[in-house]
């Protein structure tokens, strides 16, 4: 799902190309090859800085595609195994569940057997001073519980995968592409480094179907504010290198010589943001040969910080130089980086079947890098001021899918630390099996609201004229974790 838009010329932008003589041509013909048209009807946003005191600088956004089991992660249900094998409707719980979900205590031949309860697939403990209740699939991340802010009462309305691009924006995958919280950020902060981009991705985002590159998207404030996908390996990015047969210097004259033209032209296409992106794309790329190959050589690294990141062994070895690499990236002024783990299609968190199986797998690869990033963050003093973000686009059912667990988007845990968030809090609470928050539910902008707010953000103050936004669009920042 592209954003870019192929518009035809207008009259307009005709004669504003034209009237520019050697400058227009030369831009045009740079635009053209790039396959960028002027738009038509541009949109001119308004970008507003910080509203008041920031306590955090840059974000890492963890995002687990797929949809992790908040019940064996950060919400464990020891009831879960006193009900095993059990009905719902025989529990406690059943009118509860079905004032939210009918068919799960009456079943429904569409779904399954799902109404039959599951109990835990692994062990569960306390961690820290906080005695943080959590599940032995993350405890290497558990042992931070101190500085840990869990939300245990996240809900979203897609019950689908199209949750993953709802997580990020806010908007159903029906409405479209919409702003997500990375671009808001970057729209509403800029570049805290002019060599690398403000909004950098790593790992593979979700699939076409699920959102797609519209999950690090900006939508209607402008290309320039969208994520900058980074490979870790072959080439980082294509356009970030220098071209075969052209010497670093010829390069840089050709650069130089485009910037002076499009200053001389008095005009530098104020009115058109795919022009100026481009433009700044065009100089950023020149930069960052430079800047991404020094900031991916993690072999400069002790052997102490790779082995805290795993990076000394084959199954975290791939997500721990992804973490790694989020750390080099905001020390170096990145404003946001967001971090994928499970991406394509549907996301390989999806444990419809063989749960036990899918979750100790994945939860191997990148459990130990997460606590890695965390604690390396901290003892360089970075994680003051860095926000750190885990999240993933729903829960899984505490009734049974044969071996496996079906999507949960009533209720499901997020956790952050850094940035000025309270460590050792746990917020909200779900009912005994996990299966709809009973207190302190927050929708998923709500993690926006939260994560912009320490950026030193107002949500309904990052205006754009004529884009008229719905009320829960802007979302409240949870103030319970707030320190």
């Amino acid at each position: 799902m592209s954003r870019t838009h192929h518009r035809g010329a207008t009259r307009r932008s005709f004669l504003a190309d034209t009237g520019l003589g050697f400058t227009g041509l030369a831009l045009g013909a740079m635009f053209f090859r790039d396959g960028v048209g002027r738009a038509a009807d541009p949109m001119v946003g308004v970008e507003s800085g910080p509203h008041h005191p920031a306590k955090a600088k840059n974000v890492i956004w963890i995002f687990l595609c797929g949809g992790v089991s908040h019940l064996e992660s950060w919400d464990p249900k020891p009831a879960l195994n006193k009900y095993n094998g059990k009905s719902i409707a025989d529990t406690p719980f059943a009118d509860a569940v079905k004032a939210e979900r009918k068919d799960v205590v009456e079943g429904n031949p569409k779904h399954g057997n799902r109404k039959m309860l599951m109990g835990l697939n692994c062990g569960t403990a306390r961690y820290g001073k906080s005695g943080l209740l959590a599940a032995d699939w993350w405890k290497h991340t558990a042992e931070m519980a101190d500085d840990l802010a869990v939300v245990r009462t996240v809900w979203t309305t897609d019950n689908d995968h199209g949750a993953m691009l709802q997580f990020h924006t806010g908007r159903h995958v029906r409405e479209g592409a919409y702003p997500t919280i990375g671009s808001w950020a970057c729209y509403g902060l800029g570049a805290l480094t002019g060599n690398l981009p403000e909004y950098v991705v790593l790992g593979v985002p979700p699939g076409d179907c699920c959102g797609g590159e519209w999950a690090h998207g900006a939508a209607y404030l402008g290309p320039e504010h969208a994520g900058v996908r980074l490979n870790l390996e072959g080439a980082p990015l294509p356009f970030g290198k220098l071209p075969a047969g052209k010497t670093a210097k010829e390069q840089a004259d050709e650069f130089g010589l485009i910037g002076k033209l499009n200053r001389l032209s008095g005009i530098d296409y104020p009115d058109d943001p795919q022009v100026q992106a481009r433009i700044k794309s065009y100089e950023l790329a020149f930069k960052m040969q430079t800047a991404v190959p020094e900031t991916l050589q993690l072999e400069k690294e002790s052997e102490k910080t790779r082995a805290l990141y795993g990076v000394d062994r084959a199954e975290t070895a791939a997500f721990g130089k992804i973490c790694l690499t989020a750390r080099r990236l905001v020390e170096r002024g990145v404003r946001f980086v967001q971090v994928y783990h499970g991406g394509g299609g549907g996301g390989d968190w999806d444990a419809h079947s063989k749960i036990k199986d899918n979750h100790t797998k994945l939860s191997t690869q990148t459990d130990k890098p997460i606590a890695g990033l965390l604690r390396d963050l901290k003892q360089r003093g970075l994680l003051k001021d860095t926000l750190v973000v885990w999240a993933t686009e729903f829960g899984r059912s505490p009734g049974a899918e044969g071996d496996g667990r079906d999507h949960h988007p009533q209720a499901f845990s997020v956790w952050l630390a850094g940035g000025g968030i309270r460590g050792g809090v746990v917020h909200g609470k779900t009912d005994e099996i996990g299966f709809h928050g009973i207190e302190d539910r927050h929708y998923v902008t709500d993690v926006h609201a939260t994560v912009l707010h320490q950026l030193g953000l107002d949500p309904r103050k990052l205006e754009v004229p004529g884009r008229k936004r719905l009320e829960i669009d802007f979302g409240e920042p949870i103030t319970g974790i707030i320190g």
